[in-house]
């Protein structure tokens, strides 16, 4: 995701990421414009009645213990799944080790989590890391950073520790320590912090990331990570570290060469539904992004593709359309790399209700360099397993299983 730079008491960084994340049908999104949007509290409140604190006990009571080794240096980790918006991971850091859980970004690059010393309300709820109990601690001058994403900024200061990923242990990693958490719908969800797998490019200036520092020091055998992200309730999304358990695709991996090493960013061939070219019909660019929940791209763009799947929209919002209309939809297909990925119906359309569902395509990205820049969020990494090959500098995509 994007990020600038600013200056905060002369030693200060600002990353800012454009990070598409909606709760019910709220879009958080810095720099970015999003089709308005009317008549949608019912959805809102429904959406976080279901964040009760029976949920955050379950959520809370997640074991580590779950990951699974099929190499000692190549590792498989449960993702939790938080109301479709975020994917949470448990992490620990310093020793003795304090546990605490991060949203997985491949968009940036830096791990932060909430500081024993934040202040603020929503930080009470959550766990703190205390350096006083931690004999690997190390202060960094106390160097002071802010990152601005789309739903706010944290500000905090530099830290150096041991961190686990599971059995994976990165000593003497850098990351940040919060004195607050961001504001609006994260503000509801169950986490503690952000780990960013994007390129070191993004992180802050003089840092390495956290899968940076596994890859230098031997802790992964290859400099390669991937998502399996379920659409079935009963199976574990995973994060996969160092390699590729093949057991959660069909078919062979397809690759995709990255455009931008910052990025997890690929050239789109076409857009088309119904042997109709809709987007992209000159090529773009698309970011690949597991902190974006759905389908981002122009505006204009989007809006016609929205009157075309929907002509008769509910409640005057375009992205509402009546369940029974959605059975005969035809699939999406986006051409990557000359290979057709179609989502079908089952991924771009959400129920909201027995008779409402959602359309899952959203504006926003005409600011963005190219223009026609399309993000490929949630919806498309549910239907393809994703491969980020940062050593080949490139991207593996096959269906699910």
């Amino acid at each position: 995701m994007l990020r600038t730079r600013t200056s905060l008491n002369t030693r200060t960084q600002e990353r800012s990421m454009k990070w598409l994340v909606l709760i019910g049908l709220v879009a958080i999104s810095e720099g970015i414009v999003i089709i308005p949007m009317t008549k949608m509290k019912t959805l809102r409140e429904t959406v976080l009645e279901e964040i009760t604190p029976k949920d955050f006990l379950e959520e809370r009571s997640y074991n580590l213990s779950q990951e699974t080794n099929l190499d000692y240096k190549f590792s498989s980790h449960p993702l939790r799944n938080f109301l479709n918006m975020a994917y949470i991971i448990n992490i620990t850091i310093g020793t003795p080790p304090q546990e605490f859980s991060v949203i997985i970004d491949t968009s940036s690059s830096d791990l932060w989590v909430s500081f024993i010393y934040c202040q603020a309300p929503s930080c009470s709820k959550y766990l703190r890391y205390n350096p006083k109990t931690s004999s690997s601690f190390q202060s960094d001058e106390g160097k002071h950073i802010k990152l601005t994403y789309g739903s706010g900024s944290i500000t905090g200061v530099l830290a150096t520790d041991t961190v686990r990923i599971g059995g994976l242990i990165a000593k003497s990693q850098t990351f940040v320590l919060s004195m607050n958490k961001l504001s609006g719908a994260l503000e509801q969800a169950p986490y503690d912090g952000i780990m960013g797998l994007a390129y070191p490019s993004l992180a802050i200036l003089g840092t390495t990331p956290i899968f940076d520092n596994l890859n230098k020091n031997g802790i992964i055998s290859e400099p390669v990570f991937a998502f399996f992200i379920s659409s079935w309730p009963h199976k574990s999304s995973l994060l996969m570290l160092g390699g590729v358990d093949h057991a959660y695709h069909k078919g062979a991996l397809k690759w995709v060469p990255v455009t931008e090493a910052g990025l997890w960013q690929i050239t789109v061939d076409r857009i088309s539904m119904n042997r109709k070219v809709i987007a992209c019909s000159g090529g773009c660019q698309a970011i690949l992004d597991i902190g974006s929940s759905y389908l981002f791209g122009p505006t204009d763009i989007v809006r016609s593709i929205l009157r075309s799947i929907n002509p008769s929209p509910l409640q005057n919002e375009q992205r509402l359309i009546s369940c029974h209309r959605t059975i005969a939809l035809p699939p999406v297909i986006f051409t990557i790399n000359g290979m057709d990925y179609p989502l079908t119906r089952k991924y771009y359309i959400q129920k909201v209700s027995e008779d409402i569902c959602f359309i899952t395509f959203n504006g926003g990205t005409e600011n963005l360099s190219p223009p026609e820049t399309w993000v490929l969020g949630d919806i498309f990494l549910r239907a393809y397993f994703t491969v980020f090959d940062r050593g080949n500098n490139r991207i593996g995509l096959a269906p699910s299983v």
